[in-house]
Order: C-alpha cells, then sequence, then structure tokens
C-alpha cells in the first residue's frame, strides 16, 4: 500500500519576529517538511521547526535532508536546535550524516542601501557573508562547550558527525552576480537524489540576499515546488511549470507599513519588500502562468494579516487555494493509481472550506 507524498506546514510566518495571526494566535517562523515513503525533508528551519517537527510525529531518524533557501535569520533561526537537540535524539545512529544543503557564501557585502545617511558597522567584518558551511561550523563552534560535555562525558556522537553541509554549486555559465544579477534566467538544476526525490534549485530574486534558491521536489507519485522568498521572477515560473503544488510566499504590504514609524526605516524597509517579496495577487499570477495544481500561500508578512489579503490571489489564480495554518497537511500528487494512505486526522484543504478528516482513499 503507497502512501501519498504531502506536506506539513511547520510554521508559516515570515520575517525575524514573534508573529500572531489576526486571532491573535501564534503562528511558527517558515518551515515545511516533505514527506515521502516514511522519509521527511526540511525546506529552512523558521523559528520552532525542530519542536513543530516533533509536535508532527516525524523522527530526526526518518530525516532525509534539511534544504536552505537563502540565509535569512528567519529561516535559519532554529538549525542550532537541530544540530544539538536533533543529534541528542539521533544518539549514536549508524545512518549517514544529514546533507544541510544550501547558499555559499555571498562573496562581499550587499550594496548600502541608498536611503543610508552614514556608513554602518558590518558584523564579523573578517567573514561577514557565509553561507550554509560557515553557518554549521559557526553554531558548533559556539556550542563547543555543550557538544564537548555530551562527546567526552556521554561518549554522544558529534553533530559535526550527524550533519553534512553541502554548499550549491551555480552553474557557472548562468551570469549570476549577487549585486546585479541575482536571478538571471536560466534551467532548474538537480541539486539531491535519493530513492524518494529529485530535488532542483533555481536562483530566485531576494535581492540583495544571494544566492537564494527555490526547491522542486519530484516524486514518483507528484511534485512539490517551495518558493523560498522571492520577488516575481521568470524562473519561479520555470521552476513551478506543471508541479501539482507550489507552496510560494506572500506579503501584504499595505499592512506591513504601518508597523514603521521611523521614516528612514519605513522608507529602506519597504523599498526592500516591493523589489524582494511577492504579494498574493502576484503569486497568483506565477501559478496560473506555471499551470500548477493547487496553490498554497505560506511565509505570510505580516501574519496578522486578514485572511481577504491572501484571498486576493483568487482574482489571478482559477485553481484550488490553501491559507494554510501550522501543522497542517497538505497532500499532493497521488499513488500512481495504488491504493493511497494519508495520517490520520489530517487536514485537507480545497478551494472550498476546510474539513478535518480521516482519509484512506484510492487515488
Amino acid at each position: 500500500m503507497a502512501h501519498t507524498p504531502y506536506v506539513v506546514t511547520l510554521g508559516t510566518a515570515g520575517g525575524p519576529r514573534w508573529w500572531q495571526d489576526h486571532r491573535g494566535q501564534s503562528r511558527s517562523g517558515i518551515a515545511t517538511a516533505v514527506v515521502v515513503n516514511h522519509t521527511w525533508y526540511l525546506v529552512d528551519c523558521g523559528q520552532g521547526a525542530g519542536r513543530q517537527a516533533n509536535t508532527s510525529g516525524l523522527l530526526m531518524k526518518d530525516l532525509g535532508g534539511v534544504f536552505v533557501t537563502h540565509m535569512h535569520s528567519d529561516h535559519t533561526v532554529d538549525l542550532p536546535s537541530l544540530l544539538l537537540f536533533g543529534a541528542f535524539e539521533l544518539k549514536n545512529s549508524p545512518r549517514g550524516p544529514i546533507p544541510i544543503i544550501g547558499p555559499g557564501d555571498r562573496g562581499k557585502l550587499p550594496p548600502l542601501s541608498a536611503h543610508a545617511t552614514e556608513n554602518p558597522v558590518p558584523v564579523a567584518p573578517e567573514n561577514p557573508t557565509p553561507g550554509v558551511s560557515g553557518l554549521v561550523r559557526g553554531l558548533l563552534g559556539a556550542y563547543a562547550t555543550d557538544c564537548n560535555d555530551r562527546i567526552f562525558d556521554s561518549l554522544a556522537k558529534s553533530p559535526a558527525e550527524q550533519f553534512q553541509p553541502r554548499e550549491i554549486e551555480i552553474p557557472a555559465a548562468c551570469g549570476f552576480d549577487p549585486d546585479h544579477n541575482v536571478s538571471p534566467e536560466m534551467e532548474p538544476f538537480e541539486v539531491f537524489r535519493d530513492e524518494n526525490v529529485t530535488v532542483s534549485a533555481i536562483l530566485v530574486s531576494h535581492h540583495p540576499t544571494a544566492p537564494a534558491f527555490a526547491f522542486r521536489f519530484d516524486t514518483e507519485a507528484g511534485s512539490v515546488t517551495i518558493s523560498g522568498d522571492t520577488a516575481p521572477c521568470e524562473n519561479m515560473v520555470r521552476l513551478a511549470r506543471g508541479t501539482d503544488l507550489l507552496l510560494h510566499e506572500a506579503i501584504n504590504l499595505d499592512e506591513l507599513a504601518r508597523r514603521y514609524s521611523d521614516a528612514p526605516m519605513l522608507q529602506a524597509t519597504m523599498a526592500h519588500h516591493r523589489r524582494a517579496h511577492t504579494t498574493a495577487e502576484q503569486a497568483g499570477q506565477i501559478a496560473s502562468a506555471a499551470g500548477v495544481g493547487r496553490l498554497a500561500l505560506h511565509h505570510l508578512v505580516p501574519s496578522y494579516s486578514p485572511p481577504e489579503a491572501w484571498e486576493k490571489a483568487r482574482g489571478t489564480y482559477s485553481g484550488p487555494l490553501v491559507i494554510p495554518e501550522d501543522l497542517e497537511v497538505i497532500p499532493f500528487g497521488d499513488s500512481g493509481g495504488q491504493s493511497a494512505v494519508l495520517p490520520q486526522d489530517t487536514i485537507i484543504h480545497d478551494a472550498g472550506p476546510v474539513t478535518r478528516v480521516s482519509v484512506t482513499s484510492a487515488s
């Protein structure tokens, strides 16, 4: 009996804050589990990702890989708990190291905002823009006391042995430049493959953060594409072409602007958001252009926006639209004509109302 692949929306809020939704309920930071044949793959490590995975019944021994779209803190802040608590949960598991796949070093500081009135002092000027390898190395260095206590006193295996950072090599011929050409038009390229999934990446437009990637997971039963943070760009359409499920970021610019009272910061921040993010209407346009089977909006900023802000995607996309809460399950694809099973008490979304169901269905 085959299992229909699905995603679990571990966290649906974007941005470096502790967010609530429009009802005052907490939303965890952006993190998505892609579950295929009892193996799960984590895309981004937003606030609470580890605890949310544990709450969902996802076990560290079944984690097939971690995929980081870009190096912003709201996408990486829970990586320390994954490395440290996750490693302790794994204990001395005989499995090989878990890959952590993501961007390499930007190579230089981003250009200074045109709204700046003075030159800021960079953090860690000796290494100001590390990628995933530098991040993992720095985190383990910062927690060396904890790690070494457990390695030497409890005979635990080092997290450095249990996780393996792998920086994505950008195709040299594409013309990528972190300042001037962050998302050159290109074809998706493979970054990971195992017996369950083939994962492709493409550069997206999250200027000045570069490189920034979107990921697509192709399985025998179907596909899911996850945008990461991006402004509308042709590469996103290329990667998502014909995908069964597109999880795309969405921003409510009008509501966000109301958060700022400092005029220079308002101007600089809103200029960034307009050139680096996607509104619900624009996400719908991307979904329509790519011919996706279902669109889900996540990385909601600000997450307390009223539901109608996200429902605007219906004006540009006529397919099923999902605005998931944290810890919801969204299936994608089918099981190739075999009997398919989803976890009990899952939440299934479609264009209509949300229904909580127990599912055993034939594809």
